[in-house]
């Protein structure tokens, strides 16, 4: 018997003024999975997780959450990151930790006896008696992170949690937000650094222009795609690669070249071309298409704009 989604929205649209934030969404979420929701800033991510979290209501359309359309009675169940941090700066590490696991509905040992054992995963055992205002930004965000998921909620709604963090930081949220999952949890993760959905999403969701773009398993849509690429590495002339019946497009990476073949192209037609130029190959590869290129075919095919595609994935400070 197939399990029922943990989130089921139907045509949802909403609109700021003369602005249309979403037209007409449609979303499914399995459970135990992580699922990325991806796009562009102002794509309209941030709307959909408010109208999934009832901050905000859908100016159309249905949302089931938990299977309940009542989504007052899932917020126990629900933990939420939102993009715009926040902690009380006066309040000791500890006890902040406590607050947000007693309003989850913990007993105040569990949530103390929780709040040390996070702290401790995290490396801040010893500023547990510290106030939040004395930690630098990258141990606040550990902090609001583990607030989050202190009451081990079924579904978690993260939107943006790498920004601003650490290439090490990166790294621990994820494996906590893996954790989670592993722990039988649900991930929505919203953001615009699509290789960080590529690297951790089961599944993804593309938003561009108020309209959902794609919607699927990683692999699936990859695989969908049809899409052959090459890399290769070679020493001597590149006259090889101006080979017309065979290649389509070639972009230089600095260690190697990404080939788009033709419809149709044989890769071993390329292959015997650049050996009989004398080329010196060190590396020839059949490889999948990234998500964002095929976010931007699908943008293309939809009449958007290219640079509603999102940028390459880079690591912020902390």
């Amino acid at each position: 018997m197939a399990t029922a989604p943990v989130i089921r929205l139907r045509g949802i649209r909403k609109n700021y003024g003369k602005k249309t934030a979403l037209a007409g969404v449609d979303l499914e979420t399995p459970s135990d999975t992580i699922c990325g929701l991806i796009g562009p800033n102002g794509a309209g991510k941030t709307t959909l997780l408010r109208i999934i979290l009832d901050i905000i209501g859908p100016d159309d359309g249905t949302v089931e959450v938990l299977g309940s359309t009542d989504l007052q009675s899932t917020r126990r169940r629900i933990g939420y990151l939102p993009e715009e941090r926040g902690l009380y700066p006066k309040m000791r590490v500890i006890d902040h930790l406590v607050f947000l696991g007693v309003l989850k509905g913990l007993g105040r040992r569990d949530a103390m006896d929780r709040a040390r054992s996070g702290l401790e995963e995290v490396g801040l055992c010893e500023r547990a008696p510290d106030k939040v205002e004395t930690l630098s930004k990258g141990m606040q965000q550990k902090v609001q992170l583990l607030g989050t998921i202190l009451h081990e909620p079924e579904l978690l709604v993260l939107d943006e949690p790498f920004s601003g963090l650490d290439p090490l930081n990166v790294e621990l949220f994820k494996r906590l937000v893996l954790e989670r999952r592993r722990a039988g949890a649900t991930v929505l993760l919203s953001t615009h650094l699509i290789e960080d959905a590529e690297r951790l999403c089961d599944r993804v969701c593309m938003i561009a222009g108020a309209n959902k773009v794609l919607d699927g398993k990683v692999s699936e849509l990859k695989a969908a795609s049809g899409r052959r690429d090459l890399a290769i590495s070679f020493e001597g002339s590149s006259e090889f690669l101006a080979a017309p019946g065979l290649v389509e497009r070639v972009a230089d990476q600095g260690g190697y070249v990404e080939v788009r073949l033709k419809e149709g192209a044989d890769p071993q037609a390329l292959l015997h071309r650049a050996v009989e130029s004398g080329a010196r190959i060190s590396r020839f590869e059949l490889t999948e298409p990234s998500l964002r290129e095929i976010f931007i075919e699908k943008a293309e095919a939809a009449g958007l704009s290219t640079s509603d595609a999102p940028p390459a994935g880079e690591a912020g400070g902390a």
